[in-house]
């Protein structure tokens, strides 16, 4: 099988993972005030989680990118949602405010995929066995951002086919910039600590602007400490575990 088969298939591979994040939401049977306080936490305490970890992996590649990036990363959904009206939009069966904060989670997810794509290139670049090592890291490690963009969608109206169609939707970036960044590792590798270090940025900003608010609003904040720091907790041993 071509080399950039393999690649475009291991991106795949990482994306549909996502969309396994949405099952643990089958179970939830009713989304009550406290449910929904509940899974933002879980969400914020995730997508906190996945900065840590994505910091640390943009650190070696350089430290002023990688903050640059974040930076970079605050700015983008600072004026994204500036531009995003608080009426009127309408997304995966959401609308208005709903509508609004579950848009800006895919987007902030999707340009953390487009980080996640160019380090599995750059990976396959370096080596299959390692490459194969670091797909299925990330594979596992969409699992639970797919559980933080349905946490954020499913107690705002969103289905679960829709919470899981977003979720790997967001990760479709992966398979897109994989086979570039295989093919074109020296070009992709200086541009990965920026990346990194704008996902990371990102999130962190949705955590405390939208997510923590909304937690702290229908439940107290030992609870929310609680959930947010172990779903925390989990997230950064998963992945460096993995």
């Amino acid at each position: 099988m071509p080399a950039v088969v393999v690649v475009l298939l291991a991106g795949l591979i990482t994306a549909l993972a996502t969309g396994l994040g949405a099952i643990p939401f089958l179970f939830v049977r009713t989304l009550s005030p406290k449910v929904i306080a509940f899974s933002n936490a879980i969400a914020a305490g995730l997508m906190l989680g996945a900065s840590f970890t994505l910091v640390v992996e943009g650190m070696p590649f350089g430290t002023w990118q990688t903050i640059i990036g974040a930076n970079l990363g605050v700015a983008f959904i600072l004026v994204t949602q500036f531009l995003l009206p608080d009426e009127g939009l309408e997304f995966g069966e959401l609308k208005g405010g709903g509508a609004q904060k579950a848009l800006l989670m895919v987007i902030v997810m999707t340009a953390h995929s487009f980080a996640e794509g160019v380090a599995v290139g750059v990976a396959f670049g370096g080596g299959e066995s390692l490459a194969v090592l670091i797909t299925i890291a990330i594979a596992i490690q969409n699992i639970p951002e797919g559980l933080a963009i349905t946490a954020a969608m499913r107690p705002r109206g969103a289905s679960i086919a829709s919470s899981a169609w977003w979720s790997v939707f967001s990760s479709l970036p992966q398979p897109l910039m994989a086979v570039p960044a295989f093919l074109f590792v020296d070009t992709f590798a200086p541009v990965l600590p920026y990346g990194l270090g704008f996902a990371a940025g990102a999130m962190t900003y949705m955590v405390f602007r939208e997510l923590l608010p909304d937690a702290y609003a229908d439940a107290t904040r030992p609870e929310v400490g609680l959930i947010v720091s172990l779903s925390f907790t989990a997230m950064v041993a998963s992945q460096l575990l993995l």
